[in-house]
């Protein structure tokens, strides 16, 4: 029996439907070599061993989640699935994740992303936010699960209950946690979400080895927590852990329970100390009232204050003695006009015609009007003769004698 005779192209459709169904999930470890990053954003390596090598494609989604960054001659674990590419006869590798293999590789990335993030600035204290003295709110971005935000609700409930607790939920360790953490610290940043603004942030986890903390160490962690316009503590691993996240933060804890202990005050203390500003206001408002009794008696004892007393005393002294002297200045007036009028009756006594008539004189009136010279007088016109004691009428009985 004869074998049917394919064509490449069907051959390769063969293997590739084998092989893409047989392995569509692998994890595989190797060196990186010929690596080249696409202005597509697609990366193209090779990942090798002592004995073989398999080509490799990182697509430009799954590039921008991985939080390292990839050189020739790094170690690397790598997960994805096989694909049979046809135009070429070969397999690669579709990346879905990559991951620094070794303590070694890790601690080289972090060194690099530490020199990185230092130059531009992210470590610099000035640019670090102040935490409030009294949040209202706190968002803490950890499991859901486990001790750690166990331990930081009873810190919080003991120090200050008052204070509202907002949990986003996140993984903190895989190859998913560092997309969760950045979006927990995005969405209390959201401003299209104003019910779930907190005053301060937690970004938690427990201890564990470096690989485990990973995701804290990854670049797009660090650039949200630099972002934050909310203050950030960072409390990951123990106090002897030390990862990109806390030295960006703007406050680093040691432990879960001491961020919680640092993000709000002891309500023992804040009574303590309200009681000790309401009696420190008591004894300012206390001096404050002692000291305007000494101005105000003061003031009453001095001659600024009293001298309306004492003008006001003059003048009703001035006002008893009115009277006296309105009399006198009567009497004054009265004995004044009395000289006066005597004066001016003794002139008026002077000028009275009679007294001229006395000494023998005699006023001469003609048709009633007082004449003054004989010619005025006609032979014949009847005169009348004022003496002082009484008047006669006579009649002209010649010419006046010049």
């Amino acid at each position: 029996m004869s074998q049917a005779t394919l064509s490449v192209s069907e051959l390769t459709l063969q293997i590739k439907n084998e092989l893409e169904s047989l392995f569509p999930l692998v994890r595989v470890k190797g060196e990186i070599s010929n690596y080249k990053r696409h202005s597509s954003g697609h990366s193209y390596m090779t990942l090798k061993d002592e004995q073989a090598q398999i080509a490799a494609v990182i697509w430009k989604n799954t590039g921008s989640r991985i939080g390292i960054e990839l050189q020739d001659g790094m170690e690397v674990l790598a997960e994805g699935r096989l694909e049979v590419y046809p135009p070429s006869g070969r397999y690669q590798l579709i990346c879905t994740a990559i991951h620094a293999a070794g303590q070694g590789l890790l601690q080289q990335a972090f060194a690099l992303l530490l020199q990185k993030l230092a130059k531009a600035g992210y470590f610099n204290p000035e640019r670090k936010k102040k935490l409030p003295r009294v949040p209202e709110s706190i968002g803490i971005i950890t499991s859901p699960t486990g001790a750690v935000i166990e331990d930081m609700g009873k810190v919080i409930e003991r120090r200050f209950p008052a204070a509202r607790i907002l949990l986003y939920p996140v993984k903190v360790q895989g190859a998913d946690a560092a997309r969760d953490v950045v979006r927990g610290i995005e969405y209390f940043n959201n401003p299209a979400n104003p019910l779930h603004h907190t005053d301060v942030l937690i970004v938690a986890r427990g201890g564990g080895s470096m690989e485990d903390l990973q995701a804290f160490n990854e670049e797009r962690v660090a650039e949200a927590i630099y972002r934050s316009s909310i203050p950030v503590i960072s409390a990951v691993g123990h106090e002897t852990d030390l990862t990109i996240a806390d030295m960006v933060a703007d406050l680093r804890a040691g432990t879960p329970s001491m961020a919680a202990e640092l993000a709000v005050p002891d309500r023992m203390d804040l009574l303590k100390t309200i009681d000790n500003l309401q009696l420190r206001r008591n004894t300012l408002v206390q001096a404050k009232l002692d000291g305007a009794e000494m101005e105000i008696d003061s003031l009453r004892q001095s001659y600024a204050f009293n001298r309306p007393l004492i003008q006001l005393q003059q003048l009703s002294e001035k006002l008893e003695s009115i009277p006296e002297l309105l009399a006198q200045s009567v009497r004054r007036k009265w004995l004044q006009k009395a000289v006066e009028f005597a004066g001016a009756n003794q002139h008026l006594a002077l000028l009275d015609y009679r007294k001229t008539l006395e000494r023998g004189y005699a006023l001469v009136k003609k048709e009633g009007r007082f004449i003054t010279g004989s010619g005025e007088l006609e032979c014949s016109d009847r005169a009348e003769i004022l003496f002082h004691d009484g008047s006669v009428t006579a009649t002209v009985s010649g010419k006046p004698i010049p």
